[in-house]
């Protein structure tokens, strides 16, 4: 099999790094392991910003989003049983955010290239990556019982955290950058309705709280647990008790409801250095990690591969491979922005098992200087919204 650009991972990444490929009128094929049911239901990201949104709608995946999204524009900050509403549109000039999840998002995409555009293989088990340093990649992969090889110009590695792709990078030329963070989030899905139209981060003595939603009638929410908790030590009536205790305050109430999930999600920040070797590029979860607080993983995919594409035009339509060599710090000036600001959130948030009455006071300090001064209330709309792309 020969192509342009081969895609390991059906995420959002290689999805959307496909269809902007498409529209561009280069080739492609994308190759997963898992199989399409699996990559259309599983739970993640439910935040896209401005940019990211605005890229759907450009590589005509907008369509459904626009109908079923909820616009966001704001969020609130609770803490000391205080209410405080960041205005994103008043502090950016007009910038929001949409509540839409990474399923639909996925959902959509897939639709688009099946219908569309090049190849895309589910079960097809990448092996490896072979040639980086050389002209033509080669992708060997196993599909329908029987073994393969994808030849290509490029290769892509939007294969996720424990994908195939970054261990090709030579062991001299790679650099990992990490934190681990020691407490979890238990997320849950309910059926009721959300008990406010924004999202609300609240930080309390007992522990974070997020109140989100996937629709009108379906509520997301998460409670701060210790790392490596078990979902099911928690019982729902347990669960909604805790998020009633974190999200209090005087004039509002938690409403609930029948819980149809639970989960558990890891805390940890992961960048990998550089993010190209030779003619194999990472994207996304491949190359960096931040934890769900400031609600950045999807929406760095979205910007690398939307940086990548471009490259690979450029270098197309000019002969030149200036986009392509800056690929890497390109992103990463955006990726460590993320970062930041998600280390940011996140430490300003989640009280510490081994924090002391003094790291308290300055996170309620850090959030009084947020309820204060438009200058930092602008400076966390500006990022929450989103960076540029590229």
């Amino acid at each position: 099999m020969r192509t342009t650009v081969g895609i390991i991972g059906a995420g959002p990444a290689g999805l959307l790094l496909a269809r902007l490929l498409h529209r561009a009128g280069i080739a492609s094929v994308v190759l997963e392991s898992r199989d399409r049911a699996y990559v259309e239901h599983r739970q993640r990201a439910g935040v896209l910003e401005q940019g990211t949104v605005d890229v759907l709608r450009e590589v005509g995946a907008g369509e459904r989003m626009d109908r079923e999204g909820l616009r966001h524009d704001g969020i609130e900050l609770r803490f000391d049983r205080r209410r405080h509403r960041v205005d994103f549109p008043g502090l950016t000039g007009g910038r929001s955010v949409m509540v839409y999840a990474q399923t639909e998002v996925c959902k959509d995409l897939i639709a688009l290239q099946l219908k569309e555009g090049g190849p895309l293989l589910f079960e097809a088990e990448v092996l490896s990556v072979e040639g980086a340093d050389g002209d033509r990649p080669r992708i060997p992969f196993r599909h329908q019982g029987r073994e393969d090889v994808l030849e290509c110009d490029y290769a892509v590695g939007c294969d996720g955290f424990w994908g195939v792709a970054r261990g090709a990078f030579p062991a001299g030329l790679s650099r990992a950058f990490e934190r681990t963070y020691p407490y979890a989030w238990l997320g849950i899905l309910a059926d009721v309705a959300p008990s406010h139209d924004e999202l609300v981060y609240a930080r309390h003595e007992r522990g974070f709280a997020l109140l989100s939603m996937r629709s009108p009638s379906v509520s997301r929410l998460y409670l701060q647990v210790p790392a490596g908790t078990d979902a099911d030590e928690w019982t729902d009536d347990a669960i909604w008790s805790e998020l009633e205790r974190r999200f209090e305050a005087d004039d509002w109430r938690l409403e609930r409801g029948p819980i149809t999930h639970k989960s558990v999600t890891p805390m940890r920040s992961f960048v990998h250095e550089p993010m190209r070797h030779g003619r194999l590029f990472l994207a996304g979860d491949a190359a960096h990690i931040v934890p769900p607080t400031g609600a950045k993983g999807l929406n760095l995919a979205v910007g690398d591969v939307v940086t990548l594409a471009r490259a690979l035009v450029h270098e197309r339509d000019t002969g030149s491979p200036a986009l392509l060599d800056s690929y890497s710090a390109t992103c990463l000036r955006r990726v460590w922005q993320a970062e930041r600001f998600s280390y940011d959130m996140t430490t300003m948030l989640h009280p510490a098992p081994d924090g002391t009455p003094f790291d308290a006071r300055l996170q309620r300090a850090r959030l009084e200087r947020i309820a204060s001064s438009r200058a930092a209330e602008t400076e966390l709309a500006e990022a929450y919204t989103g960076f540029p792309l590229g």
